[in-house]
């Protein structure tokens, strides 16, 4: 005799499902967390008064000269635009080469720099130059190489390099730390020595963001070599701090203009690159 399936009303009832409840912190996490946001917050708090962030209600009563400066603003004397264009254009090559010397020089500096590649005994002196390169100001290492080379766009260029060297083989070297083992491993495996494996073991997954990360410091070098006209090397940056100096402000305007303008089209620029090669 064949035996007949329990019927609905004799099937056990499933068990409710136990309530979820969400995951606890751990104790030691909690006061961590405690301590750092509050200890920012107790930093800020005592440099309140350092800072002189009780002036900030003078950026809303204004000035005369503000108010000269913004009559100005909104009125730019264009009539220089050719030469303050060709300006920019030198800004923007000084900014290139700058950042392709810079990427030269990263490039090893990330390698040595990594904890998964080089040896303490290299890692830590490499580490220590990178935070030197990128801590000096560019317009200190500027000035020593306006004193060695003379006025011009080259000590502003080699100011580039080094200090975004500094930067470039930093971020260089996390994302080396941060890449996959199993590729390296892999080309081992098939009997690599050490460079092969760099080459075709680290160097294809760090590509992408060495790539976005060199663009990254075009852009802001193509910024910050304006700000090097201040010590004579040229380019808009100069002819910048000269009519700030005669309180030219309509031509101020149209110089900030076109450094905005530049910088625009740079970053537009930029954006294609990472979309066609990342």
């Amino acid at each position: 005799m064949n035996a007949t399936a329990p019927s609905a009303a004799q099937t056990p009832a499933a068990p409710p499902p136990a309530a979820l409840t969400p995951p606890a912190r751990p104790l030691g996490q909690w006061i961590f967390d405690v301590l750092l946001w509050g200890g920012i917050a107790v930093v800020l708090a005592v440099s309140f008064g350092p800072a002189e962030i009780e002036k900030f209600p003078l950026l809303f009563s204004g000035s005369d000269n503000m108010r000269e400066f913004g009559r100005a603003f909104v009125n730019p004397d264009f009539e220089l635009l050719p030469f303050f264009i060709s300006q920019m254009w030198l800004t923007i090559q000084m900014a290139m080469w700058g950042t392709a010397l810079a990427v030269f020089l990263a490039v090893p500096l990330g390698l040595l720099g990594a904890r998964n590649i080089a040896p303490p005994a290299v890692q830590w002196p490499v580490r220590r130059l990178m935070d030197i390169l990128r801590s000096v100001p560019d317009l200190v290492i500027g000035m020593v190489f306006v004193v060695a080379v003379g006025l011009g766009p080259f000590a502003g260029v080699m100011a580039l390099a080094l200090n975004t060297g500094g930067v470039l083989g930093k971020l260089f070297s996390e994302a080396v730390e941060s890449i996959d083992k199993g590729p390296v491993e892999g080309v081992r495996a098939t009997g690599a020595h050490k460079l092969q494996e760099i080459a075709w073991g680290v160097v294809p997954q760090v590509a992408p963001l060495w790539t976005s990360y060199a663009l990254y410091r075009f852009e802001s070098n193509s910024r910050a070599a304006t700000i090097l006209g201040l010590i004579g090397a040229g380019g808009i940056g100069q002819i910048l701090f000269d009519s700030l100096n005669s309180f030219n402000y309509s031509r101020v305007a149209a110089i900030a203009v076109v450094i905005v303008v530049a910088v625009t089209l740079i970053d537009l620029l930029s954006q294609a690159i990472r979309s066609r090669l990342i």
